[in-house]
């Protein structure tokens, strides 16, 4: 295999801030949730943080690039397509991405018009709010999608906000077939609670017959079952996921490998952004499964490395505290 995971995803460039709670009330925000907007609204949004509160961190983001990230930076192989315009925020976009050895589709990906932005707000209690533009991503389709890299990938990864496009979800549902077709592996994140409060059909058209692994946290788990408690939740994903992972923030995660339930420990830190936190997770843990982990390592490592990204600003860690997590576990 050449690559661990193969991941598609929106390209978006992070801007976050810090604010205080009174912030979402005065301006209508629903906390703690990830809402589309248009380009015009964004820009609002953005003189007006500025002007308060000042960018506290500006980075590359979207949900499958800081999971492939992440994965690159334990040591792994990834291939990520994606979208950006030409533009300057496609451009710092792109250099991150070849400066974390990350492979991509550079002769098909970038046209005129704007690089997807999302504006993150972090409030006094580490939550991530997020005001989301996609810009050319929302374009993203079929033809970003690299079928000899897909064929040769032991996982593919798809991200759940993709199911907010129609271009992308044809891509993501192609993508799941190809890799069923050539034996490799799905696995899934749903993103977001908003993905199951308000794309839930698309959601569910994409798992289709259902997914390898599927990543979650605790509120997603409830959202897409519709059950009342975790125990029955989890019994309920089994019919569409053989394995999955649901991250429980300071409660740690629960696990299952297709066989046992595993409780994976919380790594006790004082949370200051919460953004990339699942995204961190995702990847600590495919990097230990495609490097032949067992699952509660996997686990461990995964619990750690979110642990380690929710104690600072931004979704990525820098590329040598990858090393010290994976000797402290591994």
């Amino acid at each position: 295999m050449k690559y661990d995971v193969y991941g598609v995803g929106n390209a978006l460039v992070d801007k976050e801030f810090e604010v205080d709670d009174s912030f979402f009330v005065e301006h209508s925000i629903e906390k703690g949730l990830m809402t589309l907007v248009s380009h015009e609204q964004q820009q609002q949004l953005l003189s007006v943080l500025k002007d308060k509160f000042g960018v506290k961190n500006r980075s590359g983001g979207g949900s499958a690039a800081n999971t492939l990230y992440a994965i690159s930076q334990f040591g792994g192989n990834v291939y990520f397509s994606c979208k950006v315009a030409n533009d300057e925020p496609g451009d710092f976009y792109l250099d991150q991405l070849g400066d974390q050895s990350i492979e991509t589709n550079t002769e098909n990906q970038r046209e005129e018009g704007t690089t997807g932005r999302c504006l993150v707000m972090i409030s006094p209690d580490a939550e991530r709010t997020m005001h989301t533009y996609l810009g050319v991503s929302e374009t993203i389709s079929v033809s970003e999608i690299n079928h000899d890299a897909v064929k040769n990938s032991e996982y593919v990864y798809i991200e759940g906000y993709l199911v907010t496009s129609p271009s992308a979800m044809a891509a993501i549902t192609e993508l799941k077939q190809l890799a069923e077709q050539n034996q490799v592996k799905t696995a899934m994140t749903f993103s977001d609670p908003s993905m199951l409060e308000y794309f839930r059909d698309n959601v569910i058209e994409v798992l289709g017959s259902g997914v390898d692994l599927l990543f979650c946290n605790e509120t997603e788990a409830l959202l897409y079952t519709g059950a009342d408690t975790l125990e029955k939740a989890c019994e309920l994903m089994k019919s569409k996921a053989r394995q999955f992972a649901i991250t429980r923030g300071a409660e740690g995660a629960l696990l299952y490998d297709g066989e046992n339930y595993i409780n994976i420990e919380p790594h006790t830190v004082k949370a200051i952004d919460t953004n990339g936190a699942g995204d961190m997770f995702a990847g600590a843990f495919l990097y230990a499964i495609t490097n032949g982990k067992d699952f509660e390592t996997a686990g461990k490592l995964a619990s750690l490395a979110s642990a380690s990204v929710v104690s600072r600003f931004g979704p990525r860690l820098q590329a040598d505290m990858h090393k010290e997590i994976i000797a402290e576990v591994m």
